[in-house]
């Protein structure tokens, strides 16, 4: 069984509304849903004209290999309605794979750990609610760590 840590996020029609969908999908498709954080919202990452986005971090065990949990994922995003125009564009939803097990992956769709996870207050906030003590493979600090040494500047709210 593989666990992998995924992060949701939403900014278009209705973001919470639209987390709990991918979570009834990824449960369907990918395995059970095992934890999942509190809702954050947040300023849009990269691209500052935009709605305010909603992010959730869950964890999930799956039977998937790495390569089909992505393949899967971005079936889920297609299904709810994603359409991918340009990069860090409002979206219906996002599904990124921030670790799977303690692997370290680089295949041409898929780096594994997320290669931002240290650089984003919306994906280190919620990750420490589930795994403060997750040691990233790659940078070799827990998640606690990465947080408190994280420059991102940008509001996370709970909600």
């Amino acid at each position: 069984m593989n666990k992998v840590y995924l992060l949701l996020g939403s900014n278009l029609k209705q973001p919470a509304k639209n987390l709990a969908t991918a979570v009834t999908l990824i449960s369907k498709k990918i395995g059970p849903v095992q934890q999942s954080s509190s809702m954050y919202q947040t300023a849009a990452w990269g691209n500052y004209d935009q709605p305010d986005f909603v992010n959730q971090v869950i964890v999930v065990d799956t039977n998937l290999a790495a390569e089909t949990c992505i393949e899967t994922a971005l079936a889920i995003e297609q299904k709810m309605g994603r359409v991918r125009t340009q990069k860090n564009a409002p979206r219906i939803i996002d599904i990124d794979i921030l670790y799977f097990n303690k692997d370290i992956i680089k295949l041409p769709n898929l780096v594994v750990p997320h290669p931002a996870i240290h650089l984003r207050r919306f994906v280190l906030i919620p990750l420490n609610e589930l795994a403060p003590r997750f040691i990233h493979p790659v940078l070799k600090q827990t998640n606690s760590e990465l947080l408190k040494i994280c420059s991102d500047e940008l509001d996370v709210k709970k909600i």
